[in-house]
């Protein structure tokens, strides 16, 4: 019992020793700016902007292959951001910007086929099969998979409500603007 455990305890840290060795060796490294775009993205990789996650569309952005206003979650001030970033100058004007917003489902035209469910990127959706379905408000990133994937229209997306726990105090408004 003893050499057994000695044995994989041997094997284990030769292992790991080699796993360690390799991973400094063939370690690549990557585009800091790339970095630097994903860190400025929401994170939800929703895919509304067509790339396979935030990491697509910020190498995407990084090579000039997007525009900075890919990202429909991330808004003006994404765009804003990431122009900055780049050093570009961009029109806000076309960038629309409705807020954050989170899914709802209509209970009462709601028929329980989980389309809506197989399509969240987060798992937001809760329910079962010919079963009235729900949206958990903290896990859903508002990506907008769901809407387009209901058949009878009862998923929209909606402004996040006001609550105790996600009021913010309004920004103050200039005098005469």
């Amino acid at each position: 019992m003893l050499i057994a455990i000695l044995s994989l305890t041997l094997l284990g840290a030769v292992l790991g020793l080699g796993l360690g060795l390799a991973a400094r060796r063939f370690h690549v490294e990557g585009d800091p700016l790339v970095a630097q775009i994903e860190a400025l993205m929401p994170g939800s990789n929703c895919g509304q902007c067509g790339f396979p996650g935030c990491p697509g569309a910020a190498s995407a952005i990084a090579a000039g292959s997007a525009p900075v206003t890919a990202c429909p979650p991330g808004g003006r001030a994404l765009a804003k951001a990431l122009a900055e970033k780049l050093g570009i100058a961009i029109d806000l004007g076309q960038v629309a910007d409705a807020g954050p917003r989170i899914a709802a489902v209509a209970e009462e035209i709601c028929i329980g086929c989980c389309r809506c469910i197989k399509v969240c990127p987060t798992d937001a959706i809760v329910g079962a099969a010919k079963q009235i379905h729900n949206v958990m408000r903290e896990a859903c990133t508002g990506c907008g998979n769901c809407v387009e994937r209901c058949p009878t229209e009862a998923v929209t997306l909606q402004p996040v409500p006001v609550t105790l726990q996600h009021w913010v105090w309004p920004r103050p408004q200039l005098a005469g603007a």
